[in-house]
């Protein structure tokens, strides 16, 4: 039993009417987040970083040489608003781990690039959340983490990639 079996016997004692069984879906996935979340939030404070610059900088980081995008690519890929992206971008900035430069081929807009600092920075940094994220699954089985993937694989596709 966990805290959600809890939360759904006193449902079910207080509204048996209630089919309650995606309120016990939601409420693990919920909580597993919250769970995950704190311990990943750990890692990236070590290195000076929160989930927020992070995200910029692992997504600067992947893009590949030259490790620059466009404000508008960063998010497409973030999926953040653009006053949030311009916060991240100004903090980072500030901090030594970005710089803006000219885009070369149009000279209105600007590239977003990893300094040499910033890419020392989030390469250490996705090293410890590679562990971290490796220590939060350890004590599943092999069958079992690629069982809870390919589900949780399918739901996400239901959202992401409507039919």
């Amino acid at each position: 039993m966990d805290r959600v079996d809890e939360i759904l016997a006193q449902w079910n004692r207080e509204r048996p009417d209630l089919d309650v069984t995606s309120m016990g879906l939601i409420g693990r996935i919920r909580r597993l987040a919250a769970h995950l979340g704190r311990e990943m939030e750990k890692t990236f404070a070590a290195h000076g970083l929160n989930s927020a610059t992070f995200d910029v900088l692992a997504t600067l980081r992947r893009s590949g040489p030259p490790y620059g995008l466009s404000p508008g690519d960063l998010l497409a890929a973030m999926m953040i608003t653009s006053g949030t992206l311009t916060n991240r971008i100004d903090q980072l900035e500030k901090a030594g781990l970005v710089k803006r430069n000219h885009n070369p081929e149009d000279g209105r807009s600007v590239i977003v690039s990893l300094t040499d600092k910033g890419f020392s920075a989030i390469d250490a940094a996705v090293t410890a959340h590679a562990a971290t994220q490796a220590r939060l699954v350890a004590s599943l089985p092999a069958a079992d983490k690629a069982a809870l993937d390919a589900l949780l694989r399918g739901y996400l596709a239901r959202f992401e990639n409507p039919a």
